[in-house]
Order: structure tokens, then C-alpha cells, then sequence
């Protein structure tokens, strides 16, 4: 059986990075979903532990110069490792001991020196033990020999993706009344690196002669996403995007109903809103030139 996450959506949590430049920074952000659990059949590991993986996007690091798309990345959550000294969060303060036993589903058993006494933590309630050391923390930051608990940063970096003329994308905008929506387009051609032409599927020119031309930038056009599933096939609280006003629109189903129809909740507006199941699709983000679905 997968262990349990030690975070769930919404959580707010801190990142590092070991990128030059960034070696003992932490940033902000909160977790969006857990993307994968290591299991039975197929682990994925860091320095030979299972590890769990979430989309978290940052409260302070934004993707375009303009600050107005919040960066999102896939981070690892690091396992800690049997012997290693933590402090563990007990009693409102942090209290040093080692770890003797990985127990599962997160879950650790830390010997405490001073009083000789043995107690059961999650992993969120503890953090790899530092001394200070000559005006510097021991072991570093950017340390990778040992485990933590604490979400790192794996940057992916901007996508170096580039579009065919004639390909079938999505394009999003900056614009009030169109944030966090994508629209159908195709690509008419590339009018520099990073820059395209691209021709919407619902959207007319001012003279109602054709399908509306604009020049967009890289960080706002994706594939199309592929189909995940059969159409109406969704359940409570399924993260979705709704076709509505001609764009994609990501919620949450709300409510169930008969004949393969849903209310869906949309956070932004505090919306909820009833749409066919074939008006839905499965919720995806195009994320390091891949696209990551919330694990079923």
C-alpha cells in the first residue's frame, strides 16, 4: 500500500532550490495536487527512497516579466533515511532525537537522547536537525547526501517547445475577464523565437470576415491535451476544465446529477454552474513539455 501524502492541496509549504545562485533560499507557494505516489508496482526514487510528487506554484516567482502567471513546477518531497538526526515538533517546540524505524504511510519513529524515550511522527512533523557552526548552518542547505522532509525545488525551466504552422493548440490570456481560460486555435506561423501568429476556432475579426489573427507569446499557447476519459464519466470533487464562452474554464464538480450532468465550482468567480458531461473534460496542466493529470 502507497504511503499517505504528507501534504494535500491548498497546504502552504516552503520550497528550496539548490540551483546556482538560489543554495539555501526558500520560497513560498502552496501545493495545487499530489501527481504520484510511489507504489508496489513502479517506484520512483531519490537516493534510493520512494519519493512523492506535487504541483505547487509559487506565491512570489511568476513565469512572464509582467507578474501576472504565478510559476508552477512538479517538486520531489524528499524521504528522510533510518539513523538520520531530525528535530521532531513536539510539545510546541523542536526536540532533536534520530530516527530508528521507518514504520510506512509517512510515518517514523524518532529515539530521543535526553529522556530515552521512543515516539511515532509524520514526516511533516519533522525536519532534518542543523547545528550552527562558525556563522554557518551544518550540514548546508544544498546538502545531498542526506534526506529531508521538506518539499525541493526540481526546476524544469521554460519549455523549449516550438509550434508547426497548422498545428492545433490552446492559447490563454492576461486579460481581465479571460484569466485561467484557453482557447482553441492553430497556428498560422512563427514570427520570431518565442512569438506566434496564431488564428482562433471561436472567435471572428472585427469585420466578421474570418477567424480572429493575433500575435502571441510562447508561455501562453500549449497543445491540445489528450482525452483521458469517456465523456460524463466524472465524480464529486474531480478537477475539471468546462467549456464555457468559448474557453476552457478549470473547477471543481460540485454535485452530481441524473442523465450525465454536473454543477461545477469555479474558485476565482465563486461561481457554480450546470454543464452536460460532454461539456467537461478531466482538468490537465502542460507542465516541463508533458502534461500532468491529478492522480485518479
Amino acid at each position: 500500500m502507497p504511503p499517505a501524502a504528507s501534504f494535500s492541496p491548498g497546504d502552504a509549504v516552503e520550497i528550496a532550490s539548490n540551483d546556482d545562485g538560489f543554495r539555501g533560499s526558500w520560497f513560498t507557494g502552496i501545493v495545487i495536487r499530489l501527481l504520484s505516489a510511489p507504489s508496489s508496482s513502479g517506484r520512483r526514487k531519490t537516493a534510493g527512497k520512494a519519493t512523492l510528487r506535487y504541483l505547487i506554484q509559487f506565491d512570489t516567482l511568476f513565469e512572464d516579466e509582467a507578474g501576472t502567471k504565478r510559476l508552477m513546477e512538479e517538486v520531489d518531497e524528499r524521504a528522510f533515511k533510518l539513523g538520520e538526526e531530525v528535530d521532531a515538533y513536539y510539545n510546541d517546540g523542536w526536540w532533536e532525537g534520530s530516527i530508528t524505524a521507518e514504520l510506512g504511510s509517512g510515518k517514523f519513529e524518532v529515539y530521543f537522547r535526553a529522556s530515552k524515550e521512543s515516539i511515532q511522527f509524520k514526516s511533516e512533523s519533522l525536519r532534518l536537525h542543523r547545528e550552527w557552526t562558525n556563522n554557518a548552518w551544518f550540514p548546508p542547505f544544498d546538502e545531498e547526501k542526506r534526506g529531508s522532509a521538506a518539499v525541493e525545488a526540481k526546476v524544469a525551466g521554460t519549455t523549449n517547445q516550438r509550434f508547426k504552422k497548422g498545428a492545433l493548440v490552446e492559447v490563454s490570456s492576461d486579460e481581465d475577464g479571460f484569466r485561467g481560460a484557453w482557447f482553441s486555435a492553430k497556428i498560422d506561423k512563427e514570427i520570431s523565437k518565442g512569438k506566434y501568429l496564431v488564428q482562433y476556432q471561436n472567435f471572428r475579426n472585427d469585420d466578421d470576415t474570418n477567424f480572429l489573427l493575433e500575435e502571441i507569446d510562447a508561455l501562453h499557447i500549449r497543445p491540445r491535451p489528450p482525452q483521458t476519459k469517456a465523456s460524463g464519466d466524472f465524480k464529486l470533487l474531480d478537477e475539471v476544465d468546462a467549456l464555457y464562452n468559448d474557453g476552457w474554464w478549470v473547477g471543481v464538480v460540485s454535485k452530481v446529477l441524473k442523465n450525465s450532468r454536473f454543477f461545477v465550482y469555479f474558485r476565482d468567480t465563486n461561481e457554480e454552474l450546470e454543464f452536460s458531461g460532454s461539456e467537461l473534460r478531466p482538468h490537465q496542466e502542460w507542465i516541463g513539455g508533458k502534461w500532468i493529470i491529478a492522480s485518479q
